[in-house]
């Protein structure tokens, strides 16, 4: 370091979560004694204009050319301060930040002892910004070609978000048709419209749009690339149908002889054809062949689709398709997968016969379902007279799901109401707490109460056939503890309903570790920062909408999907995008070749050059990590930004800090 060392050093009140726990003049007070500060202050908000101002005086006025602020984490302002260097003509990377909210202020309330280690912190940082070196950013291209994976609404809106902008969406589907989960559903809470009306256009307007490659059918195999520039690989599943001949006219399904229970669009209560489309209005509106129930893949015999097909549209030698497409930024979307009800025995569902989950029951009561919209139990005629609904079953529970499930209430008082308007029954909800914080939501709970709902609050511990006494027999018997009446009750009904949380797909986490993101404890896929960034991940690049983040309705998924296509369009319109220059970068003289470094990059950001037997670091997709650089044997890797001698100088200048309040304590004593 040959030039003259001038640092500025600025300690945030932020409020009161540092000030109220650590004493933010003292520090400031110190910070001015250490080696090299000419200018050390405290202000209450240093993220504001007047704090970053304030930086930007003192590089211009006083000559101050490293910068420390101690606030909270770099993961909320590191880029602010940054961007407040290079305003004032100063490198950007001459910046260092110390944490004193989440590692000082927040873990202790000891003012004495959190004051140390904020001066200790700052120490350090004041330390190691003299070491710190000018580096320039990276700029990479972007191709204005999208990738949304899966097909529900929020993939939907956000699909024709970015498509009506003008630009080219790839849209990958697993299901033969898009639409996904709402598809399903008859009405929608709370102004009960029908969701067919509401959702059908925007998967006709997805699969008729000029600028969307619709790929149903299909799993996304592997991704390769970054920001800007990935390269996907995507496997069309062979339809058995050749969708260039198909017209859609529906012979082929009316004339297969075989049926299917459908567990998947119908949720086991109805049956399909083993050729068919999930629903009436699927798009695309071709048919796909479910070839592990088909005769002629089992036996080689029937075939009597291919015989009445007119326009020779039925392939079975059709082969899965293999398609490489090249996009700049990818969406998932990808769902939810409902609470299997199973795994609570003691309610009984698998067991006693009419005890539906909530899917079934959607099924029942949609208009275009298998009993055309009838309420009825598993005989297919008896109508209910007395129906309970059991909210939150799998979620508000420690054993299966910790968390809300964001739908089941409102979703549980629009099965009260279909069920007083279709068939009279008496209703009784069983729930844990009434939940309706949306527009028009608790509105909709009062008018369920005014149709005469039995609202029991507390926990259901058992749903048997077991009856113990004459009003019991043949009925399906909730044993529940009434909290507001303070007693057990046996209550006697004829049909159950349950409503069942919402998980993750099952793939979430093997779907992640493909696109490079990461999972929540409870496998929802992690936003970069839930209030702040709730759409975009820590992989640039890979953004998220819909319920594959976490439990919400339509509004709220749709909402999502709009923000992640505004998120995309502003990086497509900017051409290219910045990268951080903080990355690993391979000394080719000392590199021996081993290879070790490759399968430790969580970003496969390293590959190895076959002419030079060395190995070498995509910049645009290294994330600064570090990992490779403490694989690396023979210490060929460095990082950018994190050297050994900024490294060294951090921990130097702490241990300093920590000596001198040893020697004052020493002192006093």
């Amino acid at each position: 370091m040959t030039e003259e060392i001038r640092i500025g050093v600025y300690i945030c009140h932020c409020g009161s979560n540092i000030a109220g726990t650590v004493d933010v003049e003292e520090v400031a007070r110190w910070a001015g004694h250490l080696t090299n500060v000419i200018s050390s202050r405290d202000y209450k908000f240093m993220c504001s204009s007047l704090g970053q101002e304030m930086i930007e005086k003192d590089i211009k006025e006083k000559g101050v050319n490293r910068v420390v602020v101690a606030s909270c984490t770099p993961h909320l302002h590191e880029l602010t301060y940054r961007n407040a260097l290079a305003r004032a003509g100063l490198n950007p990377y001459f910046f260092e930040m110390a944490n004193i909210r989440e590692q000082v202020s927040w873990v202790t309330t000891d003012r004495v002892e959190a004051t140390k280690k904020a001066e200790a912190l700052v120490a350090a940082a004041v330390s190691r910004v003299a070491w710190h070196e000018a580096l320039e950013p990276l700029f990479v291209p972007i191709d204005p070609n999208v990738l949304i994976v899966g097909g529900g609404v929020a993939g939907i809106q956000a699909a024709l978000e970015i498509a009506d902008a003008g630009n080219h969406v790839y849209m990958v589907e697993r299901e033969p048709s898009i639409g996904g989960h709402m598809a399903q559903l008859d009405k929608t809470f709370p102004t009960l419209d029908c969701s067919a009306c509401i959702l059908t256009p925007k998967m006709f307007n997805v699969g008729n749009h000029k600028n969307v490659t619709l790929m149903t059918w299909s799993e996304v195999e592997k991704v390769d690339g970054y920001i800007g520039n990935f390269t996907v690989t995507i496997r069309k599943r062979a339809r058995y149908v050749d969708t260039g001949l198909c017209t859609g006219c529906g012979v082929c399904e009316e004339k297969c002889p075989k049926k299917v229970v459908d567990d998947v669009f119908e949720a086991g209560v109805g049956h399909r054809k083993v050729v068919y489309r999930p629903f009436p209005q699927a798009v695309p509106n071709y048919p796909v062949i479910d070839r592990p129930n088909c005769t002629f893949f089992q036996k080689g015999t029937c075939k009597a689709c291919e015989k009445f097909c007119p326009t020779g549209a039925i392939k079975f030698d059709q082969q899965d398709e293999v398609l490489t497409v090249k996009v700049g930024n990818i969406i998932l979307a990808t769902g939810w997968d409902l609470f299997d009800a199973r795994r609570i025995p003691q309610y009984g569902y698998g067991r006693i016969r009419n005890v539906f989950s909530s899917m079934e029951f959607e099924r029942l009561s949609n208009a275009a379902g298998p009993t055309g919209g009838k309420i009825v139990m598993r005989d297919g005629v008896s109508v209910p007279k007395s129906v309970g609904i059991i909210h939150c079953v799998g979620s508000r529970d420690k054993h299966y799901n910790n968390y809300c499930s964001a739908i089941c209430c409102m979703q549980s008082l629009k099965f009260a109401h279909l069920v007083h308007e279709k068939t009279g029954a008496q209703v009784h909800n069983f729930y844990i707490d009434i939940r309706t914080p949306a527009k028009a939501y608790d509105e909709f709970y009062q008018r369920v109460l005014d149709e005469g709902t039995i609202f029991i609050r507390g926990k259901v511990a058992e749903i048997s056939d077991s009856p113990r006494t004459a009003e019991e027999e043949g009925k399906i018997i909730v044993q529940v503890d009434d909290s507001l009446a303070g007693r057990q009750r046996r209550i006697p009904l004829d049909m159950v309903v349950l409503s069942a949380g919402l998980e993750p797909r099952h793939d979430a986490k093997e779907v992640a570790i493909k696109f490079g993101i990461s999972c929540s404890a409870d496998r929802w896929f992690m936003e970069k920062h839930p209030k702040l960034d709730p759409v975009a991940t820590m992989t640039d690049g890979v953004f998220v909408a819909g319920v594959c983040v976490g439990p919400k309705d339509i509004p709220a998924s749709v909402a999502q999907g709009s923000a992640a296509a505004a998120r995309v369009l502003s990086i497509i319109g900017q051409k290219e995008i910045q990268i951080d220059a903080a990355t690993a970068i391979v000394n080719e003289e000392s590199c021996v070749g081993c290879k070790e470094c490759i399968p430790s990059c969580p970003y496969q950001a390293i590959e190895f050059l076959e002419d030079k037997r060395k190995a070498y670091v995509r910049e645009a997709l290294c994330k600064g990590c570090g990992t490779c650089v403490g694989t690396c044997l023979s210490k060929s890797i460095s990082l950018r930004h994190f050297t050994d001698d900024q490294l060294v100088a951090e921990m130097i200048g702490a241990m300093t800090a920590m000596k001198m309040f040893e020697q004052a304590q020493t002192e006093v004593a």
